[in-house]
C-alpha cells in the first residue's frame, strides 16, 4: 500500500457514485421522458455506447499526456455531462438527457483505466492486491451512491435534477483528489523506442481471447440484470426507496469482496477464482427466479455482485500477463471497447426486454453469456495443463 494507491480508490468510490447513481436514475428518468416504454434504458445505453466510442480517444490521450492528465480530462466531461443532464431533465428533453450520457461515456472510459493504473503504482507481486483494493473504492459508491439519488431525488421541483447536479459536485471532489495522485512520467516515443506487437497478434492470443470474454460477458450479464432492476421492482410495486436499498446492496456485493478476491487469486490461481464468479451470478438467476419480494431482489443483486467481482478482477489481472508495457494503451483500449460494446447491448437489450417478455425471462437469457465464459475458462484450464503435461 502507499499513498497514491490509497487517492487512487478514493477516486474509483467518487467514480461509481457517478457509476451507480447514472444507474439508479437514468432509467427512471427516461421512463418519464421516453416517447415510448422501451425506450426507457436508452440513457443507460447511451452511457456505455459512449464510452465504447470514447475508448480509442482516451487510449490516444492517455499516450499523450500519461494518467493524470487524461484522468482529469475525463472528470471534466464528467462535470459537465451532469450538469447537461441536469438541464436536460428540468426542461423535460429526452433526446438532451440521451446526449449527456453519451458524453459522459467519456468519463466512463477513462474511469474503467483506474484498476490498470493501480498495476502501476505498486511493485509487481502486488499487482493483484493493488487491482483489487482499487475496485473495493467502489464500496463508497455501493454506500453512497444509491443513498445520495434518494436524498437528492426530490431536492428541486423536477424529480432526479437535483441527483444530477450532486454528481457535478462529485466530479469536482474526484478533480481536487487526482491532482494529488503521482503517476509515471510520460515518455515521449522516441523512433527507435519498442513499439510492441501489432493489436491483432495481441488480440489473437488465448489468454487475452480469455480475459476479455470474461470483463466484457461478466459486466455484461451484470449490467443487463442490473439496469432492469429499478425498472422489474416498480412493476412489482416497490417504492424507489426500495430499489436503492437494492442496488445499494448490489454495489456492495460488487466491491466489498475487492479487499480479498486479490488475495484469492494469489492462494487459488485465477481462473478458479472466475469459475466461482461464474457459478455465483448462476446461483443470482436461481434465486431472481424463486420469487419477487423484496428478499429475492437484494439476494439475487448481491450474488450478482459478489459473481461480477470475481470475473472482472480475475479479467483484468490474467490480461496483465497478456501484453508487455509499450502495448498496454492499445490493449486496455480494446478490453475496455469489447466491453462496452456488450454493455451498450445489454443496456438496451434489459429495458426492450424486461417490459415485454417480463423479469423471469431476462434472467433466464443471461444464462447463456454465463455458459460461454464457463466454457472458455474450462478451454484456456485445459490448454495450460497440456502445456505443463508436454514441459514436464
Amino acid at each position: 500500500m502507499n499513498r497514491h494507491l490509497l487517492l487512487l480508490t478514493l477516486v474509483q468510490g467518487l467514480f461509481l457514485i457517478n457509476n451507480v447513481t447514472f444507474i439508479a436514475i437514468n432509467g427512471l428518468v427516461g421512463l418519464q421522458l421516453a416517447p415510448h416504454a422501451w425506450m426507457a434504458t436508452l440513457p443507460v445505453m447511451g452511457y456505455v455506447v459512449g464510452g465504447a466510442l470514447a475508448a480509442p480517444l482516451v487510449a490516444r490521450s492517455q499516450s499523450r499526456w500519461g494518467r493524470r492528465g487524461s484522468f482529469q480530462i475525463g472528470l471534466l466531461v464528467a462535470l459537465g455531462s451532469a450538469l447537461l443532464a441536469a438541464y436536460a431533465a428540468a426542461h423535460q428533453n429526452f433526446w438532451l438527457l440521451l446526449a449527456a450520457t453519451v458524453i459522459a461515456g467519456y468519463y466512463n472510459a477513462n474511469g474503467q483505466l483506474y484498476r490498470f493504473a493501480a498495476a502501476e503504482l505498486v511493485k509487481p507481486d502486488w499487482r493483484e492486491k493493488a487491482v483489487s483494493l482499487v475496485l473495493a473504492g467502489g464500496l463508497l459508491g455501493g454506500i453512497v451512491g444509491p443513498n445520495l439519488a434518494a436524498w437528492t431525488r426530490a431536492l428541486l421541483p423536477t424529480p432526479f435534477v437535483g441527483a444530477y447536479l450532486a454528481l457535478a459536485l462529485v466530479a469536482v471532489l474526484a478533480m481536487g483528489v487526482m491532482a494529488l495522485i503521482e503517476f509515471a512520467p510520460v515518455h515521449a516515443h522516441a523512433a527507435h523506442a519498442p513499439q510492441g506487437r501489432p493489436l491483432a497478434q495481441i488480440m489473437r492470443q488465448p489468454i487475452f481471447i480469455v480475459a476479455t470474454l470474461g470483463a466484457a460477458m461478466g459486466y455484461g450479464v451484470m449490467n443487463l440484470l442490473m439496469a432492469a432492476t429499478p425498472l422489474a421492482m416498480q412493476v412489482c410495486g416497490f417504492e424507489f426507496g426500495a430499489t436503492a436499498l437494492v442496488l445499494q446492496w448490489h454495489v456492495i456485493g460488487m466491491y466489498a469482496p475487492g479487499f480479498v478476491t486479490g488475495s484469492l487469486i494469489k492462494r487459488f490461481g485465477v481462473l478458479p477464482v472466475m469459475g466461482v464468479g461464474v457459478v455465483l451470478n448462476g446461483l443470482c438467476v436461481a434465486i431472481a427466479l424463486s420469487g419477487v419480494e423484496l428478499m429475492h431482489f437484494v439476494g439475487a443483486l448481491v450474488l450478482l455482485g459478489v459473481g461480477w467481482n470475481f470475473l472482472f478482477t480475475g479479467s483484468t489481472t490474467l490480461a496483465l500477463s497478456a501484453y508487455r508495457p509499450e502495448e498496454k494503451d492499445r490493449a486496455q483500449a480494446a478490453i475496455n471497447f469489447c466491453v462496452f460494446a456488450t454493455m451498450s447491448l445489454t443496456s438496451f437489450a434489459s429495458g426492450a426486454l424486461v417490459t415485454t417478455q417480463g423479469w423471469a425471462w431476462l434472467n433466464v437469457g443471461s444464462l447463456v453469456p454465463l455458459a460461454v465464459v464457463g466454457v472458455a475458462l474450462a478451454w484456456l484450464a485445459a490448454r495450460g495443463r497440456a502445456a505443463r503435461t508436454a514441459a514436464g
